[in-house]
């Protein structure tokens, strides 16, 4: 039988074959039953396979009279054995070996040089671009790819010299420039790429259209609020191991796309591996040649959407057709419509914008997609009907208004301190939101209820074993710093072979974990209590509170799906009832608490990297640490650079620094902080009614998961994601379809098309690929921004001209409109 028949390439397959013939049909029973009771509603495992497994355990016949069913015995041994010395996922086995060598050097000096000089870099481009629309961001493939030719260099021209330290040898060259050595590299980038959540509070502290507040300029105090929200989820992640990091069905997609990239570079034994492609074609390229091909076509490319031809970004080509009619700009543009477009954008950079097609599963995609689709006509329902006066408004904007329908000022309704002022805002106005920014609040609370109930009623029986691995260190009485063996967690023979060879190395002690969340509480604390904040400094501790309520089932839906549910809303809600008045006190419940679940999530993203890698443990948690020190403080020196550019963060800001981020960390200020959800979403509060959000996600996930029971076979069923879908929802203000209805035709042809007919071609090419693109994307994007837009050196003709003529591209598309002197909502003295 060939390895399409088992999802797996011939190499797998022999592999497989050969460890079969070391199973009984008690042991392939026992393993089979494991297989199914963690897989059955997996949406990533094959459901064929999933069919045949039930069939082998139902049939009570094969047991007793084994000879006659000889056939299927060895091909539930051949499945046994490929899910036991391999990974359960083709998309996994496509990029990870399943092998390793314990005795390659990984925390070496020229590793940690050049891992420190690219997490400065990385730290100070993401930290410039943060700002800008569409913004452009240097992901972990770009150093990755740049650190291979420097890796080389040190391996040729350094010498065997350095020192012994502990016993441990530590040389200038140990030898050959290995791929953990590369990958610890890309860790520590991988960690500096973010930004400081806290620098949205400075941005908008500091800027007079804002709360205009300059004594937040003070550098200690970004650098100490910043280190603290950046390694505060770290001392949660040594509970998140145990459920996000040692199950095998936690894939963590875009991690794969790293790993291709790594074994493009490092593994010569399969790059002389003829595969068939589609239209008969035969591929013989190494994936490193493919790579720098893939990566040449789209840095030239490039050029056209960003720089040369400006339409093709948001090619909203209906609108140029009339770019006055503000119904047909409202449906299909591009820059501030909703984007109904089939042909919305040309440019890479949009189009996975919100979800790279190959990289996340095709069903996670297209489940995205069905979100945001379905969504739109709520949003025109909305708009349309002039509910909560949106029709007055732009349809899809992420700012606050006031009746007036022009953008909220809130200093009119602060006094000196930044605190709500009453009087001023009874004789001001309440603020409004755009339609689209009614239905993304509404499906942000379906989408919390929906992820609690989604890891209730899917995941229970997962959540439950890693619980009870605590409980049975509890029971053990383990002291701190004991290591703790990934094979503890399960009884060994059902773990995967990922585990069995991380067992090989010391784990993290949990003290470890522990002095992190310690420090980072600490200096949280000083940094909210010592400048004039008017918040308490308990407010770090309740981000830690919120995080140990919603990083497992999060944690487990991003693994699966690549779809990752931030808490920056429900934090928002808790912190606005809690310091009701008082936005920047707001923003910082609103930072800690969706900061320490997000940075949990994203050192176990790395920790599952570091594990298919075969990284020791204790190696991955200072190439954590350490960046996240360095690009703090890099990020902060940024900062203080650009909060000087004139005219940042508005219209008129240069190098496209329109501030989309900072705007919605605002809109969440006014409304949540220096309004307060009592007034805007309590009794008869104008939005109170997208509360019902909260009952809709419970009966939605429940519904789902009982047609489920009821259809276990249903592939549509199998395949869809309620929680997900919720996601796709929350892609507006100011996203629009255009971000990612691109993605899906793409997303189909790789996953489904290329990945069915022909999966070595899929398997070698599909990740280096996305990699290819997006390094090229971040580097052709920086180039130009230096080499041109910073020198003010533009392009002035009908296609770069056309994305600033109408009303879709100034934002003044609006159904109804407004008497002189008159405006909408309540009179004034109605509202308090």
């Amino acid at each position: 039988m060939q390895g399409a028949a088992f999802h797996v390439t011939d190499r797998d397959l022999a592999e497989a074959k050969e460890m079969a013939s070391t199973l009984t049909l008690d042991d392939t029973r026992q393993l089979m039953v494991s297989i199914h009771k963690q897989h059955s509603r997996d949406p990533n495992f094959p459901m064929e396979i999933i069919e045949a497994i039930e069939q082998f355990l139902g049939n009570e016949e094969v047991f007793t009279n084994p000879e006659k069913h000889a056939q299927t015995i060895q091909e539930m041994k051949i499945q046994a054995a490929l899910i036991t010395s391999n990974s359960p996922y083709a998309e996994v086995r496509a990029v990870v070996d399943n092998h390793d060598d314990p005795t390659l050097p990984v925390s070496t000096i020229r590793a940690w040089a050049i891992g420190i000089f690219f997490s400065c870099c990385i730290s100070f481009i993401n930290s410039f671009f943060d700002v800008r629309l569409p913004s452009i961001s240097v992901i972990a493939t770009v150093p990755q790819l740049l650190a291979y030719p420097i890796g080389k260099f040190c391996e040729r021209t350094l010498p065997d010299k350095g020192f012994t330290l502990f016993g441990v040898r530590h040389s200038l060259n140990p030898g050959p420039f290995n791929k953990k050595e590369h990958m610890l590299i890309t860790i520590m980038s991988n960690v500096a790429k973010s930004v400081p959540y806290t620098n949205y509070i400075i941005w908008i502290q500091v800027l007079p259209q804002y709360f205009n507040q300059p004594w937040a300029t003070s550098a200690l105090y970004q650098i100490m609020i910043g280190l603290s929200t950046n390694i505060i989820g770290y001392g949660l992640a040594g509970i998140c191991r145990r459920f996000l990091v040692y199950p095998a069905y936690c894939v963590w997609p875009s991690s794969l796309v790293t790993i291709a990239l790594n074994s493009a570079f490092h593994d010569s034994a399969t790059e002389a591996a003829t595969v068939l492609g589609p239209l008969k074609s035969v591929w013989k390229m190494p994936r490193l040649r493919f790579f720098a091909v893939a990566f040449a076509a789209m840095f030239c490319y490039f050029w056209l959407p960003n720089y040369l031809f400006a339409g093709l970004t948001y090619f909203s080509w209906m609108t140029w057709i009339a770019p006055d009619n503000a119904d047909l700009s409202i449906l299909t543009g591009g820059s501030t419509g909703l984007g109904l477009n089939p042909l919305p954008t040309l440019d890479w950079n949009i189009l996975s914008y919100w979800i790279d097609p190959l990289v996340v599963p095709f069903f996670s995609t297209f489940n995205f997609f069905i979100g945001i689709f379905f969504s739109l006509f709520v949003v025109l329902a909305l708009y349309r009907t002039n509910a909560f006066d949106t029709a007055y408004l732009p349809i899809n904007s992420n700012r606050p208004f006031d009746h007036f329908g022009k953008p909220y000022n809130v200093s009119a309704i602060i006094d000196d301190r930044g605190i709500f002022d009453g009087p001023k805002y009874e004789s001001y106005s309440p603020p409004f939101l755009s339609a689209a920014n009614v239905v993304v609040y509404m499906f942000f609370f379906a989408l919390y209820s929906a992820t609690v109930t989604y890891g209730v009623l899917y995941h229970r029986h997962e959540i439950m074993l890693g619980f009870r691995d605590i409980w049975r260190g509890i029971k053990r009485k383990t002291k701190w710093g004991k290591n703790t063996s990934a094979e503890e967690i399960e009884d060994p023979n059902k773990l995967d072979v990922h585990n069995r060879l991380m067992s090989a190395y010391k784990e993290v002690p949990e003290w470890w974990y522990l002095i992190c969340l310690v420090v980072a509480v600490a200096l949280g604390m000083v940094g909210v209590g010592a400048w004039p904040t008017n918040t308490t400094p308990f407010v770090v501790l309740y981000g830690i509170a919120l995080c140990l309520f919603f990083v497992v089932p999060i944690g487990i839906i991003a693994a699966m799906t690549g779809v990752q549910v931030t808490l920056n809303v429900i934090a928002e809600f808790i912190g606005g009832v809690w310091v009701e008045g008082n936005a920047i006190a707001m923003c910082f419940f609103k930072s800690y608490g969706y900061v320490t679940c997000a940075h949990a999530l994203s050192f176990s993203a790395d920790l599952k990297l570091a594990h298919y890698l075969k990284i020791p443990q204790r190696f991955t948690f200072w190439a954590q640490m350490v960046p996240t020190l360095v690009s703090t403080f890099i990020s902060v020196a940024v900062l203080q650079y650009q909060v000087n550019i004139e005219n940042i963060c508005t219209k008129d800001a240069p190098f496209r620094f329109t501030c989309p981020g900072p705007n919605t960390f605002f809109t969440a200020a006014v409304f949540w902080g220096t309004v307060g959800p009592r007034k805007i979403w309590g009794v008869g509060g104008q939005y109170s009614v997208t509360l019902i959000g909260f009952p809709i996600g419970v009966a939605v996930v429940a519904l789902f998961w009982a047609l489920s029971r009821r259809w276990p076979k249903s592939a549509v069923l199998r395949n869809a994601h309620p929680v997900v879908m919720m996601s796709g929802a929350l892609a507006w203000a100011p996203y629009n379809l255009a971000y990612v209805w691109p993605a899906v035709p793409v997303a189909a042809f790789s996953w489904l098309y290329v990945k069915s007919r022909y999966l070595p071609f899929w398997s070698k090419y599909n990740y280096i690929l996305s990699a290819a693109f997006s390094c090229a994307i971040a580097i052709s994007g920086i180039v130009i921004f230096f080499a041109l837009q910073v020198w003010d050196i533009e392009l002035s003709w009908w296609g770069n001209d056309i994305t600033g003529v109408g009303c879709d591209a100034t934002g003044d598309c609006v159904l109804k409109t407004l008497a002189e002197g008159e405006y909408f909502g309540p009179r004034i003295g109605e509202f308090s």
